[in-house]
C-alpha cells in the first residue's frame, strides 16, 4: 500500500535548513534524574539522521501539565543534559524568551531543545497566533511523536498545516506496524484485549469486532462477559450494569464472523494477594461465591496459544490477568512466549501497546520479540478505537 505520508526519505537537500522536530520527551524522572529513557532512545534515529545531513535541529516537546504556565519545575531545561548522553553529542536549550536570536546562532548540524511548548496557553488550543509564531523558527516540520499524535495542539498537527511536514523515523516505524496490525494485515487476525474493566475499553471492542477473526478477552474485563454468559463469577471484579453491553458485543461479533475466546478455567482465590493459601484452578462455572477470579487458567491458555498458531496477525492491549501481583502473571507470561516465538519463527506479525502491555510483555520477556511495541498510551488506544488521530491526519493532507 502506498504510504499515505511523506518521510525523511522525501526531504531533499536540507542542509543548513531548520527543522522543528515534534518529540516525546516527556520522562519520568525522580531527584533531577531519567528514570526511564525510553522515549529519549525512540528519538535518535530521527534527531541524529537530521543532523547528520546537516539540518539545524530544534525539538519541540511538551513536559507535564503545566496548564499554560511558566513552571520552573516542568522545564525542559532538566532533559537536555540526560538528553545529551543518549544522543551523545552536544544539544543546546532554548528558551521561548529570545528564541529567534539563539536560533539564528545555530550551525548547520547543531541540536538545540526548545522550552515546553505546553508554557504556552495557545498550545493546547491550537491556537493559529503561536502556531505561526514557533513556524518563523524553522523551515521544515517533522513530527516523530506518535504518543502525542492523538492531540490537535499548535506542535502536533498545527504546524503541519504551515510548514512541509514530514514523519519521523519513529512515527513511520509506528504508523506501518499498525498498518499492517490493522489497516491491512493478512488474515487470520487476532486480538488480545485484557484489563480491569470492560467500561473503559468499550470502543476497543466494538471496533475490533468488525476487524479481527478472533477476540481473545481476558483480565477484569472477562468477568463481565462471562457473566453476561450466565456464569456466576463471585467477588471478582465485574460491572454488572454492563451485561447488556457485553451481550451487543457477542450480537455484532457473531454478525462480522468473529470468534470471542473467554476463558473456561480460571486462577480463583478468596483474597488478592501474592500467592494466597486459598489459590486454585477450577471450571468457570465452579467459582464459589467468596472467589474472585484472578486469572486465565492454563487449559485456557493453551487452547489460546493453539488459536495462535492459525493467525497470521495479533494485536495485543492489556494483561490476561492481575500480572502485578504473582502467580497471576502465569497467563499472560505464557501466551506473551506463545506469540513471541511465532513471530521469531515468522508465521506471525505481533503488534502491542498500552502502558500495562509494554510491562506485563516486558515481564514475560517477551517485548524484544514482538514484531512492534508501541510505548504510546492514548494514541495506541485511540486508534484501536478507529479514531482519525489528528496529528497523523494532519500528515496526511
Amino acid at each position: 500500500m502506498a504510504r499515505q505520508f511523506k518521510t525523511l526519505d522525501d526531504m531533499g537537500d536540507i542542509d543548513g535548513k531548520r527543522v522543528l522536530v515534534r518529540e516525546d520527551l516527556n520522562v519520568p524522572m525522580a531527584d533531577g534524574a531519567v528514570t526511564d529513557d525510553t522515549r529519549l532512545r525512540a528519538t535518535v534515529a530521527t534527531v541524529g539522521e537530521l543532523a547528520d545531513k546537516g539540518a539545524i535541529v530544534l525539538v519541540l516537546a511538551h513536559f507535564g501539565r503545566p496548564k499554560g504556565q511558566r513552571n520552573p519545575e516542568m522545564s525542559l531545561a532538566m532533559v537536555v543534559k540526560p538528553y545529551s548522553a543518549v544522543l551523545g553529542r552536544p544539544v543546546r536549550f532554548v528558551d521561548w524568551n529570545g528564541a529567534e536570536d539563539a536560533v539564528a546562532t545555530l550551525q548547520p548540524g547543531d541540536i538545540a531543545v526548545l522550552e515546553n511548548t505546553r508554557f504556552f496557553a495557545g498550545e493546547e488550543k491550537n491556537d493559529p497566533a503561536l502556531v505561526a509564531d514557533i513556524a518563523k523558527l524553522g523551515d521544515l516540520y517533522v513530527n516523530d511523536a506518535f504518543s502525542a499524535a492523538h492531540r490537535a495542539h499548535a506542535s502536533t498537527e498545527g504546524l503541519a498545516h504551515v510548514l512541509p511536514a514530514f514523519a519521523g523515523r519513529a512515527m513511520e516505524a509506528e504508523l506501518d506496524a499498525l498498518d499492517k496490525a490493522l489497516g491491512n494485515p493478512e488474515h487470520p487476525v487476532a486480538a488480545v484485549v485484557g484489563g480491569a474493566k470492560v467500561s473503559s475499553k468499550l470502543d476497543v471492542l466494538k471496533h475490533l469486532v468488525t476487524k479481527v477473526d478472533h477476540l481473545i478477552i481476558g483480565g477484569g474485563m472477562a468477568n463481565t462477559f462471562l457473566a453476561a454468559r450466565g456464569v456466576d463469577v463471585g467477588k471478582s471484579l465485574c460491572e454488572h450494569d454492563l451485561v447488556g453491553t457485553a451481550e451487543e458485543i457477542f450480537t455484532a461479533a457473531e454478525g462480522a464472523n468473529c470468534t470471542i475466546h473467554l476463558p473456561y478455567d480460571v486462577v480463583v482465590s478468596k483474597e488478592f494477594a501474592p500467592n494466597p493459601p486459598s489459590l486454585r484452578t477450577c471450571n468457570v462455572h465452579e467459582v464459589a461465591a467468596d472467589e474472585m477470579i484472578l486469572d486465565v487458567g492454563p487449559a485456557a491458555v493453551e487452547a489460546l496459544a493453539d488459536v495462535l498458531k492459525t493467525c497470521k496477525t495479533l494485536v495485543w492491549n492489556g494483561p490476561l490477568g492481575a500480572f502485578e501481583t504473582p502467580p497471576f502473571d502465569a497467563a499472560t507470561v505464557a501466551l506473551a512466549k506463545t506469540a513471541a516465538a511465532l513471530t521469531v519463527g515468522g508465521s506471525l506479525v505481533s503488534v502491542a501497546g498500552g502502558g500495562d502491555t509494554v510491562a506485563a510483555l516486558n515481564q514475560a520477556g517477551a517485548g524484544d520479540d514482538f514484531t512492534f511495541v508501541s510505548t504510546a498510551g492514548g494514541a495506541f488506544l485511540e486508534w484501536m478505537e478507529g479514531k482519525e488521530l489528528p496529528g497523523v491526519a494532519a500528515l496526511a493532507r
